[in-house]
């Protein structure tokens, strides 16, 4: 708080003290306004009451109020300044705000006890009296609305802490803007709490003004503010992150930029595609970037007049291939081993099922260009061996046998049934 409006408040607190002064410059402004001397009789009055009823030592009283209030307000704020900057150089930095928010606003807190202590041996009429108490409870709740406004730097390193964790540019912009919002908050939800409990202002038709003002402008503004909300799950959801590759409503790319209306995504055909972000709120997003492991499956087929024994060698062979040290550096053997399998009998071939898990590292190279490279040595390799060993790889065909074919001799045999003729001839 800026040293002049503390300064401001200590006069304000002390006023009881000087109430001489500022009753007779009351009671002149307005005698002199009004020429009305009445204002100088209640004056008197004031005077009278105040200096005839509270005895020498009830003054001495209200000093000694209020110096120890500043003196206790000081030990109290250094102390706790102190624990905050040794929890802050430990690096405990949520600790130490929480030591650090009450600081300053302790003077004032101590202060204003102080003088509630110091004005109890001080007699004043009714109206000066609840004037005061009014005062106190102002500058009461000043001090706890304040330490309610440093606490909002607590939400302020954790939305930032999220940023750097986060790396996006999103979060930097929105981050500024949250903070704002809950100061304000915090000064607009003080401010009407002072209205009603201290000045007794009605804020119910000031509450009413205000809905149907938000109701307005929320339904001029409907679709920008969906979009913030969008930005902000977006934010704190993290379903995507700057230069993944994302899967959404048909539309397959890389994310370019987040912004608080929209988000841009970079397709395959080199398209820029600007989504808003309100659709991410109800939509469905594949983050392909995120998946751990990439899985392939392929139908490895054979011819069948291929032997038994060299079925059982072709499901060999590619277990082999899959368990060759260069092969197998990107498997996770433990949780996702290989899985190969003579499983199926098809209309024109044996079929073996092949299946595996490429696990992706960004430090390792394992990406998406390493595995298609993976996929096309295992291809050679595979249709190497297979031809070292004899092994025919199926296609779809048609075989017809005939009588006269050498390699597969096929027997023929006609039976003719003989019918008699009109002459009972066969």
């Amino acid at each position: 708080m800026p040293r002049r409006l503390y300064l401001m408040l200590i006069g304000l607190a002390v006023w009881p003290m000087f109430s001489l002064a500022d009753t007779a410059a009351v009671a002149a402004a307005t005698a002199a306004e009004t020429n009305n001397e009445d204002a100088l009789t209640m004056l008197g009055t004031v005077l009278g009451t105040v200096f005839e009823q509270t005895p020498l030592w009830g003054w001495g009283a209200l000093f000694i109020g209020i110096l120890g209030g500043l003196t206790v307000g000081k030990i109290v704020s250094s102390v706790l300044n102190g624990i905050g900057k040794r929890l802050r150089d430990q690096g405990l930095t949520m600790r130490g705000i929480l030591f650090e928010a009450p600081a300053s606003p302790s003077s004032l807190l101590c202060l204003t006890i102080g003088i509630q202590l110091g004005l109890i041996s001080i007699v004043m009429p009714p109206e000066v009296a609840a004037f005061t108490q009014n005062l106190l409870k102002f500058l009461l709740l000043l001090a706890f609305g304040w330490i309610a406004f440093n606490m909002v730097d607590l939400i302020d390193i954790a939305i930032m802490r999220r940023v750097e964790e986060s790396n996006s540019k999103l979060a930097a912009q929105l981050a500024p803007l949250i903070r704002k919002t809950f100061r304000i908050f915090v000064v607009i939800v003080f401010f009407l709490f002072i209205a009603q409990n201290v000045f007794g202002v009605n804020i119910s038709a000031w509450l009413a003004g205000l809905g149907i003002a938000g109701l307005a402008i929320s339904l001029a503004s409907q679709d920008s503010v969906r979009n913030l909300f969008g930005s902000i799950t977006v934010m704190l959801d993290k379903p995507f992150a700057v230069g993944d590759r994302i899967s959404f409503s048909g539309i397959d790319g890389f994310v370019e930029e987040i912004g608080l209306r929209s988000s841009r995504i970079r397709t395959f055909t080199g398209h820029l595609v600007t989504i808003p972000n309100m659709r991410f709120i109800d939509g469905t997003v594949e983050n392909i970037s995120a998946r751990p492991f990439l899985r392939r499956t392929l139908d490895v087929t054979i011819t069948y007049d291929t032997p038994p024994e060299k079925v059982e060698e072709a499901v060999q062979i590619i277990k082999d291939i899959l368990a060759a040290e260069d092969m197998a550096a990107p498997f996770q053997l433990d949780k996702r081993p290989p899985r190969i399998y003579f499983n199926d009998f098809n209309s024109a071939s044996l079929n073996i099922a092949v299946s595996y898990w490429y696990f992706l590292s960004e430090e390792l190279g394992h990406d998406w260009w390493g595995f298609l490279a993976h996929g096309e040595t295992f291809n050679h390799r595979l249709l190497r061996a297979f031809n070292e060993a004899g092994i025919e790889f199926a296609f779809p065909t048609q075989t017809l046998y005939l009588a006269g074919d050498p390699a597969r001799e096929l027997n023929v045999r006609a039976r003719i049934e003989s019918e008699p003729d009109a002459s009972g001839q066969p």
